[in-house]
């Protein structure tokens, strides 16, 4: 079935009894979707990469009119710090431009009544002025280390515009800012400064070194969102959003990265010292998100960043008490 959706401008969406399809359940993002959504009166259906590649576009589709969900919420990525994006550019922008391309044409053809794609802050040119608003989209140049992300995921977003116009689709996007919660990666050669900092002065507080080499100067400011506030964020718009721009997910706040380690000694109980490593890239100077486009429309964010970072710890300690 390929035709026309009718957008619901100014309406309400409903997900009581909805089939809700969450791409990349197994990530942070989607798995804390999955958890959200148990609280809605909805169908909640799912896939694994085992099944199928969401890169192919044959097995995407077939899948999706074989299942025919009523809404699709589109977490799924691949993702990573600042090294992952370094050292494979290819995969980062092949990857998601694939994910993104497939499951949005899928849902088109499959008759979905709406879709939620989900971006990033890192879409914003470098030296934005700060807080970011949404229409600061494509109007400098990005950031070179996560440029081939955010040209993905900006792709991502004319994407769910260009399907609103030609074909009528409800397609909206939402642009989280940093992320962190339970199911984050902790390894060291792919993973974000909050969780790689938690991993590195985890095991220097178990070896009793007296230590942590942080990358960069620690200057740069970074806002942090908790993955549960960002997954009720969607829902929400999923529910009360239906627009053409896409809408910024943030707390307001940043914190310099010295202030987020300080932060994360304090949490872990590390009596040791930091040691700034400034032949590392800092990054953008700066991201923090204007968020008020959402915090009007009746939602803001609930999770104080030390009272997230504690929870995360402890489920990191969990995690390792299960590994070993």
């Amino acid at each position: 079935m390929i035709g026309a959706r009718v957008m619901t401008e100014g309406l309400a969406y409903s997900l009581k009894g909805k089939r809700v399809f969450v791409a990349g359940h197994r990530g942070m993002v989607g798995s804390a979707l999955v958890r959200r959504l148990a609280s809605e009166d909805c169908e909640i259906v799912t896939v694994g990469r085992d099944r199928v590649d969401l890169r192919r576009q044959a097995d995407v589709e077939a899948w999706m009119d074989a299942h025919r969900p009523h809404a699709v919420f589109v977490p799924a990525a691949t993702v990573g710090g600042i090294l992952a994006n370094d050292s494979r550019p290819a995969e980062f922008i092949y990857d998601n431009l694939m994910i993104e391309a497939n499951l949005i044409q899928a849902a088109r053809r499959a008759g979905a009544e709406k879709l939620l794609f989900l971006g990033s802050s890192c879409i914003y040119p470098r030296d934005t002025p700060q807080p970011m608003v949404e229409e600061a989209l494509l109007t400098g140049p990005l950031e070179a280390t996560n440029q081939w992300y955010a040209v993905a995921k900006i792709a991502g977003i004319k994407l769910c515009q260009a399907y609103r116009r030609q074909y009528g689709c409800d397609f909206i996007s939402a642009m989280p800012t940093n992320l962190y919660g339970p199911g984050d990666n902790f390894d060291l050669q792919s993973s974000h400064v909050l969780p790689a900092l938690i991993a590195k002065t985890h095991a220097a507080k178990i070896s009793k070194s007296p230590s942590v080499t942080v990358w960069g100067s620690g200057k740069p400011r970074r806002e942090f969102l908790h993955v549960d506030d960002c997954a009720d964020a969607l829902v929400f718009l999923m529910q009360q959003y239906s627009e053409e721009m896409h809408v910024n997910v943030g707390t307001g706040k940043d914190v310099s990265i010295l202030e987020l380690a300080e932060l994360v000694k304090d949490v872990v109980g590390f009596g040791g010292e930091f040691v700034m490593d400034t032949s590392k890239p800092d990054g953008t100077p700066r991201k923090l998100m204007d968020v008020s486009r959402l915090t009007k429309r009746g939602w803001q964010a609930r999770t104080e960043l030390a009272d997230g970072v504690r929870g995360v710890y402890r489920w990191y300690c969990e995690q390792l008490l299960q590994v070993t």
